[in-house]
Parts: C-alpha cells; structure tokens; sequence
C-alpha cells in the first residue's frame, strides 16, 4: 500500500469533521512491524487516552503524527498545526523559561505571547527562571507552554507525567483539563497509567499487536473519582483489556489479540 500523508488540506467530506484519520497505518523497522494496519479517527476538540503495554506502539503512533518518522505504509491525515509534550521538559538550560517558550516562534511580539502562556500555566513570576532552577512540575508547565502557545490543533502528550510525584501530576492533571477546555485542541494523551486516562479523556483506547483492541467511550462528569462505582468498572474493564486484573495479575487475552497471536 502506497504511503500518504495529508497535513491539514482542506476536505469537503467527512474527514473534514476529523483532526486525525489513520488508515491501514503501518511502521516497520527493520523486519519488525510495529503498527500493523491501524485505523484510527479523532474529532476536532476530542480528548483521547492511549493505553498498551511496553512496546505496542503507542509512542511510534505518536511520532508519526508529530511528524517525526515516516510511516511504511497506510493513509494518515493530520494538522499542520501540532504541538507535542514530552515525558521530559526538553528545556534548553541556556535559556530562561519564557525564552524557551518563545524559541522559534514565528510570530509578532514573541515575548509577549511566551509571558501570557506563562500566566496560564501559574508560572507568570518564573518568566525569567534559568531551567535548572525550575522544580520537575514546573518545568513541564513551562513545556506545556510552549506547546500551547503555538495554538495547536492537535496536541500529543507523551507520558508528561510520568516523571512527577503524586501531588504534582493531580495538579498537572487538573491543569491540563482547564487548559483543553479553553483551548480545545484535539489531544492525544499516551500514558501507561489506567487511572490517568479514565480521569482525563473523552475515550480510551488500548494498543496491541499494534492495531486499536479496544476502545472505552466515558460518559462520566468531570471532575471524575476514582471512589465512583462506574470509574471502578471502567477501570476494571481497561485493564482486563490490557490482559491483568486490579491486583496486578495476568488473565486470559482477549479472543481478538489471541487470534493476533496466530496470525
């Protein structure tokens, strides 16, 4: 199958109602098929959760939409404009925080944008902070920043949390929905973290065999608990899909990954 990447051209059918639409998404390295035809569609506005275990491909689905690797084969419609956060700041340490937020940005009074974006994220009195002087929490508020003042209509959020004690990453959290809902990008979140992506996402999708195996639409108000009864069934459910139960122990795969296995 041909390669074909369409970065934000405009449509006149149903696709122009998707921010993403992959099809028959495939990457390979090597002999290795790391995404194997995958299918996906997320609507503009639309918070969407990523869950797989090690190795299932969330993080190369990720980078293909950032535009970082070249898919093997498949359809993949994008927007041009794409912002990604990472598991690490990636702040330069030569520059202070709102520099970093400002570098690169092709617009009227960078700085001024950068100081604002700063003001969002709680951390307008940092604007002149050298990096190495920033807590963990506080250096991905500045990336996070830095990815929203670019006004992304797609925003990727690789595992930006992972790094982050307990008390910091629920105030990220908090602070990443306050963001969404007034800037609403269409986001995609790759986490490995159940609870994180039941608590913050429209829906959730697990990752194997690197096809979509299974998709969770949440219904719940937000701001969600994980005390409600139908948060503990949810989460149940995701993480039987992702082949272990509450304590941690394995079960037995869904039918759909174990024909996978044979194919």
């Amino acid at each position: 199958m041909p390669v074909r990447i369409d970065r934000g051209r405009p449509r006149a059918d149903a696709d122009s109602q998707r921010a993403v639409r992959a099809r028959g998404l495939v990457q390979r390295f090597g002999d290795r098929t790391v995404l194997d035809g995958l299918d996906l569609d997320i609507a503009p506005g639309e918070f969407v959760a990523l869950l797989g275990r090690s190795g299932s491909g969330k993080t190369t689905l990720l980078r293909a939409l950032a535009r970082l690797d070249r898919i093997s084969e498949g359809e993949l419609t994008a927007p041009a404009a794409v912002a990604t956060v990472f598991q690490e700041a990636r702040l330069l340490p030569w520059k202070r925080a709102w520099q970093n937020i400002a570098l690169g940005l092709r617009i009227a009074d960078a700085r001024r944008h950068a100081l604002a974006a700063l003001d969002e994220v709680g951390l307008g009195d940092r604007a002149d902070a050298w990096p190495s002087t920033l807590s963990g929490g506080q250096a991905q508020r500045v990336s996070l920043a830095r990815a929203l003042v670019r006004d992304p209509k797609l925003l990727l959020l690789d595992e930006p949390f992972g790094a982050l004690d307990a008390l910091t990453r629920m105030s990220m959290h908090r602070l990443v929905q306050r963001l969404w809902r007034t800037h609403r990008p269409a986001v995609l979140l790759v986490t490995h973290d159940v609870d994180e992506a039941a608590l913050l996402a429209d829906r959730v999708l697990v990752l194997s065999q690197g096809r979509i195996e299974h998709e969770e639409r949440i219904e719940l108000p937000s701001p969600r608990s994980v005390e409600q009864p139908e948060f503990r069934a949810l989460r149940r459910r995701l993480l039987t899909s992702l082949g272990v139960d509450e304590a941690g122990e394995a079960v037995a795969a869904p039918a759909s990954r174990v024909q996978a296995a044979l194919r």
